[in-house]
């Protein structure tokens, strides 16, 4: 996975240096580096040890400064805008609490390959390591979940450091950085050197792929019966989503595509399967069960979707693509590894593939009777959902309609957990960056936060934040920052008065002892709180809906409101289980498709 960095190279950086550099505090220096990065949009909360800064930047004219209500929101903010934009997300933080209130959105970032600069204050450098107020050691917390931190003391350094931050976040595999600086540093003053020697010795992430690997890897899939490409977010990451297509139409392999990778590849394309994994369609799940080659693209064999990882995929032989090396047979061991960006990999491999199919058409290389078996399966096992039997809203119609109201070119923004997959399932996707999620993380309350930082992002775009009223209770504060900034998201609150999918595997694993999961949201008697009067609070459109004819003009009413943020409470079944579902810990064969037809689970939640 690769994003293309600003940052000039070695030769240009003589020339475009002052013989005499302006003398700048630290302060001024750090808004100085985001605006010639060409950063445009920050998000953040002020404190005490990050207030200098924010001086200089309330007379920038080049950056936008979003006040959030809790850093966590800035966090998934900056995240949201990232996936929506490709860009760096930058969030700014004060020390101590400030600080560690970001880590919950740092860590989510690393996990999903999102670039994301963090600048934190921190206390003055001769109070550190003195339990000073607020101080925490932000750079150690989060050294196991950031590409690298930096801690800066001298003003003088924070050009390079906010450059080299940038730099690193965003090539190679893109993920968060963080940038820790003292008080005094911001204060005091030194030469503004841009740009700054950018020195990363231990920093040379890999583009370039061996040529022989690739030619190994068409051979394979050319001689392949029964191929699928298992495409992974680095596709989207890398921006190859237009060569993916040109390989799959080269090769006719079925496509299935992750929860990270929803919009790589489109919906409505005939080879497309649907995403694999433990809530993924019945297809999908078998095919990679069934494959003889497997072609990972910016995959990384991750727990929900290979269930016990000895039994995935058992017969395949296994091509993987991935920027980063230390994915590349990490859980599976890869036969033909591969290690570079994945559109150029992707290209080359696309026009490799063309001799070495003509060769392999000689030998009588056949994927019919793979397709076959690949579209009785489509037949057998379509995606569906049945209806709730309690009178109460069909979450899944809610999001179907949705995503058939709004169309492709909009951004569906999802919380964790049941509704984040049927928002996977039931919303058709024809683009990258139109779905953006918490997938390794799974960290409840990404959705609001994350739905107005793309929307910052992609102003022109109708963004939605499909939430549960779950989720929407850990950072609905942020609807306060979108009516404030005029930041008009559309909310969609799946409200099932439960954690639904906690409440799911007790349903099925615990003898439906439902242990505190009931949030008394909405379907019963008792409504704590009562969303339409709390948005209506925040100063955003409210709408409830409980009846099914009532659905449509609902989100009609949303999609024509576009001079404030809308949120509309959708009293849904907490019936309603997220189906087909693999068990976790047990093999991919034993894919669930409905609970009537699997009276007896094995596994664990």
């Amino acid at each position: 996975m690769k994003t293309e960095s600003p940052i000039p190279t070695p030769g240009t950086i003589a020339a475009a240096r002052r013989t005499e550099p302006e003398e700048l505090t630290g302060a001024q220096a750090i808004v100085r580096s985001l605006e010639l990065l060409g950063v445009t949009d920050v998000f953040g909360l002020p404190g005490g040890a990050i207030l200098p800064t924010y001086d200089p930047l309330l007379d920038s004219t080049k950056l936008r400064h979003i006040l959030v209500r809790h850093e966590q929101g800035a966090g998934h903010a900056a995240e949201g805008y990232a996936t929506a934009t490709g860009k760096v997300g930058v969030c700014i933080a004060t020390s101590g609490p400030g600080a560690t209130n970001l880590v919950t959105a740092i860590a989510d970032a690393y996990m999903d390959s999102v670039p994301l600069l963090a600048i934190t204050g921190q206390v003055f450098s001769t109070l550190m390591g003195s339990d000073a107020f607020q101080e925490a050691d932000i750079v150690g917390i989060t050294m196991p979940v950031t590409k690298h931190s930096f801690l800066v003391n001298k003003a003088e350094d924070i050009p390079a450091a906010i450059a080299s931050a940038y730099y690193i976040a965003s090539t190679g595999r893109p993920g968060p950085v963080l940038v820790d600086i003292t008080k005094d540093a911001q204060q005091l003053k030194a030469p503004f050197i841009w740009p700054p020697a950018v020195d990363l010795p231990g920093y040379k992430p890999t583009a370039r792929a061996h040529g022989r690997q690739i030619q190994a890897a068409a051979d394979m899939i050319a001689h392949a019966e029964r191929p699928v490409l298992y495409v992974g977010g680095g596709v989207i990451r890398s921006g190859a989503s237009e060569a993916l297509v040109a390989l799959a139409n080269a090769t006719g392999a079925p496509v299935v595509t992750t929860l990270m990778a929803r919009g790589a590849f489109p919906d409505s394309h005939p080879q497309h399967l649907g995403m694999p994994g433990m809530h993924g369609t019945v297809p999908a799940v078998l095919a990679l069960q069934k494959a003889d080659v497997l072609v990972a693209l910016g995959a990384r064999f991750d727990d929900r979707v290979t269930g016990d990882a000895k039994s995935f995929a058992p017969g395949a032989k296994v091509i993987h693509v991935d920027i980063d090396p230390a994915e590349i047979s990490k859980i599976r061991l890869a036969d033909v590894p591969i290690v570079g960006d994945l559109r150029e990999v992707i290209e080359e491999l696309t026009s490799l593939y063309f001799p070495a199919a003509a060769a392999a058409a000689t030998e009588g290389v056949d994927t019919t009777k793979w397709w076959d078996e690949l579209n009785a399966l489509r037949n057998d096992f379509p995606l569906g959902y049945a209806e709730p039997s309690d009178g109460l809203l069909s979450p899944q119609r809610v999001i179907s309609r949705i995503g058939e109201l709004t169309g492709p070119e909009g951004i569906f923004v999802t919380g964790v957990g049941q509704h984040q997959m049927w928002a996977a399932q039931f919303i058709r996707y024809e683009r990258p960056r139109s779905f953006a999620t918490s997938g390794g993380a799974g960290t409840m309350g990404y959705g609001v936060p994350a739905a107005m930082g793309a929307k910052v992002g992609e102003p022109d775009r109708v963004v939605w934040a499909i939430d549960g009223d779950g989720c929407f209770q850990m950072t609905n504060q942020e609807l306060a920052t979108c009516v404030i900034n005029n930041i008009p998201i559309k909310v969609a609150i799946i409200n099932n008065s439960s954690l639904g999918m906690v409440r799911q595997w007790q349903t099925l694993f615990y003898e439906g002892r439902h242990s505190h999961t009931d949030l008394n949201t909405g379907a019963g008697t008792v409504m704590i709180p009562d969303f339409v009067k709390l948005a209506e609070a925040y100063g955003a459109l409210a709408l409830r809906v409980t009846r099914e004819d009532e659905v449509d003009a609902a989100i009609k009413t949303a999609l024509e409101t576009n001079d404030r943020t809308v949120v509309i409470d959708f009293i849904v079944s907490a019936d309603a289980m997220v189906w087909p579902m693999v068990p976790q810990g047990v093999s991919n064969d034993h894919v669930l498709y409905a609970r009537e037809n699997a009276p007896e689970f094995e596994g664990d939640a």
